[in-house]
């Protein structure tokens, strides 16, 4: 049997507050990318939360990060994380885990969105040699003075 309509995409949300964007997110969208079709950057506003970059900055840097990926979109949002990827189209929601701390955090959130929208998490290991780069550590450095190119993908202006 064949049909005229395109199969459906398989989109993936990747949440985070990316303050700032690091080689390990950029490692995992590069990953992400070998199992979905498209990718959607989305960062979170927390009110809350006071950042270091502002939402406009982290869009940006991200943005041009990715400007020649067409199969990456970086969007903002302001709403629970699974009602987001509901309005996007995002079948999955993509998290990385570096440590068991996070697998325990992660696994509460993901059945908690399994149960409320059906919507099936994904949760990829960080590479070996990446476990020790988090955005709070990158922050600490930048807040000291110090540099973080080691840490930020290649070419990224902050």
């Amino acid at each position: 049997m064949t049909t005229d309509r395109p199969a459906a995409l398989r989109t993936a949300l990747f949440p985070g507050t990316f303050d700032p964007f690091t080689i390990g997110h950029e490692s995992l969208i590069r990953r992400g990318l070998e199992l979905f079709d498209e990718m959607i950057i989305a960062i979170g506003v927390n009110e809350a939360k006071k950042s270091y970059f502002p939402l406009d900055k982290r869009l940006d840097m991200i943005r041009d990060l990715y400007a020649a990926e067409p199969r990456v979109k970086v969007e903002s949002y302001n709403s629970l994380t699974i009602d987001f990827a509901k309005k996007t189209g995002a079948g999955f929601i993509l998290r990385g885990i570096r440590s068991v701390n996070d697998f325990e955090y992660e696994k509460t959130i993901a059945d908690m969105n399994k149960t409320i929208s059906g919507i099936e998490t994904l949760v990829l290991f960080t590479e070996p040699q990446l476990t020790h780069v988090s955005s709070t550590l990158v922050r600490e450095l930048l807040r000291y003075g110090h540099d973080v190119s080691k840490f930020i993908p290649e070419g990224m202006k902050l």
